[in-house]
């Protein structure tokens, strides 16, 4: 009969005995299955420059969207000249989160602009040189002005151009970037 483990073995002491060792092989797909079946989580960090308010949350978990996280970001996307708000496209979210990835940095943002009533988007297009689109895609909430934490907006620009999710602007002297779901296309403004 194997004695039994005193009370101080660690649990690596234990795994590395023959008797833990065996288990742990044994043991070994089941738990690599179980991590490969958890669903992956996708979180985002934003803070208006505006408001000055952040809002983290995780947003997705697997396939399955967070209606409350949602909820969050879509108060703090507000139209700021109005207060107005809308559903803004979980896409754009996901293409957040992919582009704070494939930069190597947490997903912490900076929202210049994303949703824009009718009324605000008139006030902003009519303006002569203003660059902003009569149709923008900022007023059915597929479009986001942003600058990545840490990342300059030329890389986050180079990043969203390599990925060709959506239409990428670029505005060197505001300093920001533009994404949105649209057909991939791309500008300087």
């Amino acid at each position: 009969m194997r004695p039994l483990l005193p009370l101080t073995c660690t649990r690596r002491r234990w795994l590395q005995s023959a008797l833990g060792a065996g288990i742990a092989l044994a043991l070994a797909p089941a738990l690599r299955a179980a991590d490969e079946a958890a669903p992956e989580e996708r979180w985002l960090e934003l803070t208006s420059i505006h408001s000055r308010k952040t809002v983290r949350a995780v947003y997705r978990r697997g396939a399955d969207y967070d209606a409350g996280a949602l909820q969050s970001f879509r108060d703090l996307l507000r139209d700021r000249r109005n207060g107005a708000v809308h559903d803004i496209d979980p896409l754009l979210y996901d293409q957040l989160f992919d582009l704070a990835r494939a930069a190597g940095v947490p997903a912490h943002y900076e929202i210049i602009s994303a949703y824009r009533s009718q009324e605000s988007n008139d006030k902003m297009s009519a303006k002569p040189g203003s660059g902003v689109s009569k149709k923008s895609l900022h007023m059915q909430g597929r479009a986001i002005d942003v600058r990545l934490r840490t990342v300059s907006t030329a890389k986050l620009r180079d990043l969203a151009l390599a990925a060709k999710k959506g239409g990428v602007g670029y505005y060197e002297r505001s300093d920001f970037v533009h994404l949105d779901t649209g057909r991939f296309r791309k500008w300087i403004g």
